[in-house]
């Protein structure tokens, strides 16, 4: 239902019944992804990504009348949608008051490893915030991109978007198919492929990562699986102490993107 001035105000009208099904269906093969917050909908324009359709609130209208004329000028359906229906729609305490429903990158898997030749592969990393925020330190430390085995969340998913803060948007992330995919990329000529893992008997801070890397990292519980721990080329640890048995995973990769980071940046492999 609308209403005369064309403001969306029933939960049955046929745009939010859909916008509730690609919600549902996040990382089912839809081609497309929602976006957020007026945050993630300016990235998603400065990408270039190609939007159907977009839901404002009239009082977010107001105050963004910059954005909503940006996004009428690249072509861009607008609805007005009542606030409160649109608060059905969103995950925050706070509704933003803006969804938009955009098609999803596709990223080209050479990005991943461009120069200066430095990823992480992510293995069975199923919780999206976890995801996304690996993918944010992928791009703070400035590496290439990322590949995610399967079992991985889905990292355009709302959570996912939200961890990454953009990040998912801006760096090439690639999903490989099947584990033998995922075996094949770190079988790169060239790339030396590195594990975070409790297992590792070589501490991940004593090794010169100014070449090409890829860091492995796996899930939450699992760890690694044996195939992927086995074709690695390194198995390292990282120190910790007490009674802690493993890290978080994006905190994991964050420590080992911004040593390979710092030693890139500094010229040498250790600190003098």
């Amino acid at each position: 239902m609308e209403s005369a001035t064309g403001l969306i105000v029933s939960r049955r009208n046929p745009l939010l019944r859909e916008l509730h099904r690609l919600k549902s269906r996040a990382g089912r093969g839809e081609g497309v992804c929602l976006l957020e917050g007026e945050h993630l909908v300016e990235e998603a324009l400065h990408a270039g990504l190609a939007f159907s359709i977009a839901a404002l609130t009239p009082a977010f209208a107001d105050r963004r009348a910059d954005l909503e004329r940006r996004l009428r000028e690249s072509g861009v359906a607008i609805r007005r949608v009542r606030a409160d229906i649109m608060a059905q729609l969103s995950e925050l305490d706070s509704a933003p008051g803006i969804l938009a429903v955009a098609e999803r990158p596709s990223p080209d898997p050479e990005g991943v490893f461009r120069a200066p030749a430095l990823a992480v592969a992510a293995c069975g990393v199923q919780d999206p915030g976890n995801l996304g925020a690996l993918l944010r330190n992928v791009e703070a430390a400035g590496a290439g991109g990322a590949l995610l085995g399967p079992g991985c969340a889905d990292p355009l998913s709302w959570k996912a978007l939200r961890g990454s803060m953009g990040s998912a948007l801006r760096v090439p992330v690639v999903r490989c198919a099947d584990e033998a995919g995922l075996l094949a990329a770190l079988a790169r000529p060239g790339v030396r492929s590195v594990a975070a893992d409790a297992g590792g008997r070589v501490g991940y801070d004593t090794l010169d990562y100014r070449e090409p890397t890829v860091f492995v990292v796996g899930g939450e519980g699992r760890g690694l699986p044996d195939s992927v721990r086995e074709a690695v080329d390194v198995l390292v640890a990282i120190p910790m102490r007490g009674r802690v048995e493993s890290l978080n995973v994006a905190v994991a990769s964050g420590i080992l993107l911004f040593e390979a980071a710092r030693q890139r940046r500094l010229g040498r492999s250790k600190p003098t």
